[in-house]
């Protein structure tokens, strides 16, 4: 099959590189222009547009596909390419996270007679996450579960007829990094197999999406990182997770800015060991472990297990308490939200 590709970061690469590996031709490649990065804020082109390169594949960089564009030059070229490719041949388009609104002109060229239209993948079980940030979202809501979903793609957002998915556990554990790296795998799975079921002439069984425990998944921002020790342990120690590896949960101590990189909550039996000490506010740090040191929480006690310094790199809390030999009764100032 011919395919258009629409996508931007790591996640849709592994998306990208497995059709192009499945046999399938890569028509065209949309991604978003290239950001400055990095300490010396350098352009650096995505992972799609890498693997593209790469590949010597048709590649374009608009800015937006909106009539209202502010590069109207490379917007124009990018739609003047979809209609030519449209006046020859292109069975289906892949959308994998984007980052940019694709207009109903160019949804209705993919679903020209002959066609199958555009779908997407998306990092969760629809409608529960719908949006930007579903698998932080997932994470720092508590859930159990959560998947892929193949969607054939409509104007709205994420509403899409759902025609395949796959539910995967998340772990006690689990960080959006390492989430993130299973559920690209799977999206790239479920992907391969509906383009093989539409290139064997099978039809994909859709199935509407409704609004039943629908949630939105809003772009993370930096101020949500801040640490408020006042909330319960448990909520501590997902936002530390869902947070990880962007954009990192913080709290500040002695007016130093300090990352939490992986933390645990205590069991109860081991947190009750730690009561009545520092007068147990919250964000004071009331012992030292093994692994690292315990700060108390709104209604327990979290093992810190690993952190960074400004400018520094990650190190595990029992390198940081050694090098920095901490003293007297210490507190996190974000103690209350």
């Amino acid at each position: 099959m011919r395919v258009v590709f629409a996508g931007t970061p790591d996640f849709a690469a592994h998306a990208l590189e497995a059709i192009e590996a499945a046999g399938h031709t890569i028509a065209l490649v949309l991604t978003q222009p290239d950001r400055r990065a990095g300490r010396g804020m350098h352009l650096q082109a995505s992972p799609v547009k890498e693997f593209a390169q790469r590949k010597g594949i048709h590649l374009l960089q608009p800015a937006s596909l909106n009539t209202n564009s502010l590069d109207e030059a490379k917007r124009a070229e990018a739609i003047a390419a979809l209609q030519a490719i449209s006046q020859t041949q292109f069975d289906a388009m892949v959308v994998v996270a984007y980052g940019l609104i694709i207009p109903q002109a160019i949804l209705d060229l993919a679903e020209q007679p002959g066609r199958h239209g555009a779908f997407n993948i998306h990092g969760s079980l629809l409608p529960r996450w719908r949006g930007a940030a579903p698998i932080q979202r997932a994470i720092a809501a508590g859930d159990a579960r959560t998947g892929i979903t193949i969607m054939q793609m409509d104007a709205g957002l994420d509403t899409g007829d759902m025609v395949m998915s796959e539910a995967i556990d998340i772990a006690p554990d689990e960080t959006s990094s390492s989430l993130h790296d299973r559920l690209a795998d799977l999206g790239a799975r479920l992907m391969v197999r509906c383009l093989a079921m539409l290139d064997a002439s099978e039809k994909l069984p859709r199935t509407s999406q409704g609004e039943e425990g629908m949630c939105y998944a809003e772009k993370i921002q930096k101020t949500e990182a801040e640490i408020y020790f006042s909330q319960t342990v448990f909520t501590i120690d997902r936002l530390i997770r869902a947070f990880n590896p962007f954009p990192g949960a913080s709290s500040t101590l002695n007016g130093q800015s300090l990352k939490f990189w992986r933390a645990r909550p205590l069991a109860k039996v081991l947190s009750d060991q730690y009561q009545g000490q520092a007068s147990h506010h919250p964000g004071s740090i009331v012992g030292k472990s093994k692994d690292g040191f315990v700060v108390w929480c709104g209604d327990g006690a979290l093992e810190v297990l690993e952190i960074q310094k400004p400018g520094g790199r990650r190190i595990s809390a029992a390198q940081w308490i050694q090098a920095e030999k901490p003293a007297g009764v210490l507190q996190f100032t974000k103690a209350t939200a």
